[in-house]
């Protein structure tokens, strides 16, 4: 390379980019329009941008300049480097780089008319071929797509080009593709609202055709959730009715035009909003829908009705209530715009509407379906009571249609009700899990489906599935305090190693929670991360029915691949890691708490006002634990937590670094020894001493029942003390374990040893032990691995269980000391406080906390009780709050003082009756107001925000209502039969959403 190409290089790679940078288009519109075009539309600064805001004479000074800039950069590069022609196209590509970075666009203009410039035929070639596929396909991004690989591919064909050539234009389509991915489509603004002139020319460049229909793939962004749903059922093979899309912006004449309504053939027009029919937003009936259009004129005047319902005011009023939530949430809602569905009218039998699962008892296997004689906007309208049916859905493989249970009675065939249930859970199904609100109706032959979308109150989804392994049984509030921001904030470390940024929005406290005193994971949280990290969609379905994965997508792995390699290296130096954290945290802390424990012993006489000892008798043992103040203990729990934090970490990714690793080396069980685990060693050490107790006394039959009896033959010998001081050493290595080592409120065996003596006495009159494993030698470089991850997993846990324990025996030392003062009752009675509310008790920091302390431990360990009585516990549990009792509405008395109807929004609450018949007059209300009314239609929205609870006369659970009632948290009970009768202004009632009673105080 000569001096000269040198020069050429460095002025290529400078002045190529800020020549792309150059701000030409945003001046031209200044000087025309006075407005700032980065303000405008997308932000984008681009020759697309600059027709639609400033018109078309400005748009074409923006083509004239942008051109300029790529042929500049072809003959730049040309004058310098005349024969070797892949430099011109590597000055494209610095060009569109600046044009990126500073000037805010994709460079489209520069790149075409530069290979005008740099290769004629091909542009001609790539225009004739580009243009003639996009105006019949008529689709934009297929038409990008096909632009840019015709350009390297024509590239490749012509007689003289190089390998360097034909790369650089790889490379060249790579990036605009790249560009196109990270800003947004200025052709995607409404067609509309471009300048005058432009708008023919901006529908054609978007890809519009004159009729979308739900045939073809549609976007829920462009079209709303509701007609992409739709379109996606029908591609699907479902049977839905024959549609069409007007999208937002586009002439409905056409349209109009096209469809033929009649009286034979009448049409249903309806709304499909943007976030309408979302998992963030239901949006139940707060647009319009026309049925029975039967002329041209009464299709456009349904259409314009349509478009107007977007600005009415409960629309209006939904919409920012519903942004404001998701503010709250920390969820964004789409952004909104109106399309309108148009499809061909079932002339139903039978309809109604189902709920893939139970909104009211938010768990089960039942499918709650109402339905009625006729179309299905009678019962969604909520001014008709439906006939209610229930039909339970346990497996959808094993079960026939014919064979699932049905409860209720009407006129709607039994057979038909399976159907729909069957047709509800399948639908869930599909969309892995996610329960559906189902719209359907039976024309007497087909049963067709009129709409699908998520039941925004049945969210998050959670799952017994993980969480029952982890921390089984009933859960007290001081282990939930405990353990759930520990596991939380750890799995947020990991998650936050692979995703960076992306995790910035989840929020990781949520992942787990607690339903009837019992250990639930968020599946719908996990699933969103497992999306971003690039896992399957059916990643949420494996949670909640423990299905197979299928491969991931490899665009999102490749996408992910540095936050792979980052947790990749953590488990790679897990081993390493480990070791230094148990020379510098774990084994330092144990040890200080063992020195506690024999400084306590030692001082006990001396300094009985500073330190002194407890005993903690249960059963036939007794453990000593060494306390001090409560300050003192409170700060020794302080420090085993901050350590717990970082063996929390090792206990979670070293069970999943095994079983990664024995997954991909194919290692059998067989192959690996587990006698580091501590479960293992210590019963096998348990064993040991059985053995030699057996040895001493051969001829002494015990059952297990009768362990006192062995402890004290073993007492009476002189060579059965040895027997027991290795039961004692035992003891004091493996006393940390418990029935449940993950939760700190079940005693260990060091301070009951009951079950471990039985066990002792079960291998004592047991004549063959149980056959030892022996050390595998020779083994194979695989098995080695795994071996060690497993060998590792043995430590952690050991690390982890001793750590918790000591944790218990603090709290055991403290609540021996409250004990005594009174201010608590009973043992155990410290695991029903929170750890945060513990230490405002020692610091004396809330006197109305340490008030209530015997009240709370009361109420709450009569809740834990309640919930032990559960016959079942449901594995999936739909939404936040679900009630924790058996949902029945089998029992529907009614009596002077309770009144019976349907439960339609869980809850409970007292408050003062105000009857109102209509929205003509509303009055004062407020949350103590508890609203009776004849019915709710979409527009009771606002009101029914303001209100304590809801009373009907007609409609059900799936009456807007009772979905309004549900989305705003209020307790609702319908079809209460005469209510604005019944019940009067200033009456005083208790009702309950989930019983649906009204209880007349």
């Amino acid at each position: 390379m000569t001096l000269t190409q040198v020069w050429g290089v460095i002025l290529i790679f400078i002045v190529c980019p800020l020549l792309g940078g150059l701000p030409l288009i945003a001046w031209i519109v200044r000087a025309f329009t006075g407005r700032r075009l980065a303000r405008l539309g997308t932000g984008n600064v681009s020759v697309s941008a600059a027709f639609y805001h400033g018109g078309r004479f400005a748009g074409i000074l923006a083509v004239l300049s942008e051109a300029s800039k790529g042929v500049a950069a072809v003959l730049l590069a040309r004058s310098f480097f005349p024969t070797e022609p892949e430099w011109e196209l590597i000055a494209l590509i610095a060009l569109v780089m600046g044009r990126y970075w500073m000037g805010r666009g994709a460079g489209t203009t520069n790149v075409v008319w530069g290979i005008v410039v740099h290769a004629p035929l091909v542009a001609v070639l790539v225009f004739v071929i580009g243009g003639v596929s996009f105006t019949l396909v008529r689709e934009r991004k297929q038409g990008r797509i096909l632009v840019l690989i015709l350009l390297p591919v024509f590239m490749a064909l012509l007689p003289n080009h190089s390998t360097a050539q034909v790369v650089a234009a790889i490379a060249l389509s790579g990036i605009i593709a790249w560009i196109y991915q990270k800003i947004p489509d200025d052709l995607d603004l409404p067609s509309e609202q471009a300048q005058t002139g432009n708008k023919a020319v901006f529908r054609f460049f978007r890809g519009d055709k004159a009729i979308v229909s739900l045939d073809q793939p549609l976007e829920a962004s462009k079209v709303g959730q509701k007609a992409a749903t739709l379109s996606q059922l029908k591609r699907w093979g479902y049977p839905v009715p024959m549609g069409w899309v007007l999208t937002p912006g586009d002439d409905p004449g056409v349209m109009i035009e096209f469809l033929e309504a009649s009286e034979k053939q009448p049409l249903a027009v309806r709304s499909s909003a943007v976030g309408e029919d979302s998992e963030q937003s239901s949006a139940a009936g707060q647009y319009e829908t026309i049925l029975n259009v039967t002329s041209a004129e009464a299709l456009e005047e349904a259409i314009t009705r349509v478009l107007a319902s977007y600005d009415n005011p409960a629309a209006k009023a939904y919409r920012r209530d519903r942004e404001a939530y998701a503010q709250r949430a920390t969820r964004n809602l789409p952004e909104a715009s109106m399309s309108v569905l148009i499809q061909t009218q079932v002339r139903g039998v039978f309809s109604g509407v189902a709920f893939s699962r139970d909104p009211i008892a938010q768990q089960g296997n039942a499918v709650v379906i109402e339905a009625l004689p006729g179309d299905a906007t009678r019962i969604v309208s909520g001014q008709v009571t439906p006939e209610q049916y229930r039909v339970f859905v346990d497996d959808l493989q094993a079960q026939d249609v014919a064979s699932l249970p049905v409860e209720g009675s009407g006129d709607v065939p039994p057979a038909l009700i399976q159907q729909v249930a069957y047709l509800a859970r399948q639908l869930e199904s599909q969309y892995h899990g996610i329960p559906q609100d189902v719209e359907w109706s039976y024309d007497g032959q087909t049963l067709w489906l009129l709409q699908s979308r998520t039941i925004t109150t049945l969210q998050p989804i959670w799952t017994r599935k993980i969480a029952a392994e982890v921390i089984p049984g009933l859960i007290r509030p001081l282990t939930w305090s405990i353990n759930r921001p520990l596991t939380c904030g750890v799995w947020g470390e990991i998650f936050t190693l692979v995703l960076g940024k992306e995790a910035e929005a989840l929020d990781f406290n949520e992942t787990a929670t607690l339903h009837a005193s019992r250990a639930y994971f968020n599946a719908t949280l996990l699933g969103q991360i497992f999306r971003r990290m690039g896992l399957p969609p059916e990643s949420l379905e494996f949670l909640t029915r423990g299905a197979k994965f299928s491969k991931p997508p490899l665009v999102s792995t490749l996408r992910n691949v540095p936050g792979l390699l980052r947790l990749l290296g953590r488990e790679l130096s897990l081993e390493r890691d480990f070791a230094r954290d148990d020379r510098r945290l774990f084994t330092p802390i144990l040890e200080r708490q063992s020195a506690y424990l024999e400084a306590g012993l030692d001082a006990s006489t001396q300094e009985s006002d500073a330190i002194y000892c407890v005993s903690i008798q249960e059963s036939d043992a007794i453990y000593r634990v060494s306390t001090s103040q409560p300050a003192a203990l409170l700060e020794q729990v302080d420090a085993l937590l901050e350590v717990l934090k970082r063996a929390t970490y090792y206990s979670i990714l070293a069970p999943l670094s095994f079983a990664l690793r024995q997954a991909l080396l194919k290692v059998k069980d067989s192959q690996l020894d587990n006698s580091q685990t501590p479960e293992v060693a210590s019963v096998r050490s348990l064993e040991d001493i059985a053995l030699d107790a057996r040895n001493l006394l051969p001829h002494s039959p015990l059952s297990p029942e009768n362990s006192s009896s062995l402890f004290t033959m073993l007492a009476e010998m002189p060579d059965g003390q040895g027997i027991l001081e290795q039961f004692d050493r035992w003891l004091d290595r493996y006393g940390y374990l418990s029935d449940v080592a993950t939760d700190i409120a079940v005693p260990t065996w060091k301070e009951n040893p009951h079950a471990v003596r039985q066990l002792l006495t079960q291998f004592f009159g047991e004549i063959e032990h149980s056959k030892r494993r022996e050390d595998k030698e020779n083994q194979g470089w695989k098995v080695k691995l795994v071996q060690r991850r497993l060998n590792l997993k043995g430590k952690v846990t050991d690390i982890y269980s001793r750590l918790l324990a000591e944790v218990r025996w603090n709290f055991v030392a403290l609540e021996k000391i409250w004990l005594q003062s009174g201010l608590l009752s009973q043992s155990g009675d410290i695991f029903f406080l929170e750890f945060n509310e513990i230490r405002q008790i020692i610091q004396q920091s809330d006197q109305q906390l340490i008030d209530r302390v015997p009240q709370l431990v009361k109420q709450r360990r009569s809740q834990l009780e309640q919930d032990s009585q559960m016959a079942s516990v449901s594995p999936l549990v739909y939404g936040n709050a679900p009630p924790s009792t058996d949902f029945n509405t089998a029992n529907r008395q009614v009596s002077q003082k309770l009144l019976q109807g349907i439960g339609a929004s869980p809850g409970q609450v007292e408050g003062k009756v105000k009857v109102l018949r209509s929205l003509q007059a509303i009055p004062d209300i407020d949350r103590n107001t508890i609203l009776v009314v004849p019915y709710t239609d979409s527009g009771w929205a606002a009101l029914l925000s303001r209100v304590g609870g809801l009373i009907a006369e007609v409609g059900g659970r799936l009456s807007h209502g009772a979905i309004v009632a549900r989305e705003y948290g209020i307790p609702a009970v319908m079809d209460i039969h005469n209510a604005t009768q019944l019940l009067q202004d200033g009456q005083q009632v208790r009702i309950d959403g989930q019983k649906g009673t009204v209880e007349i105080l």
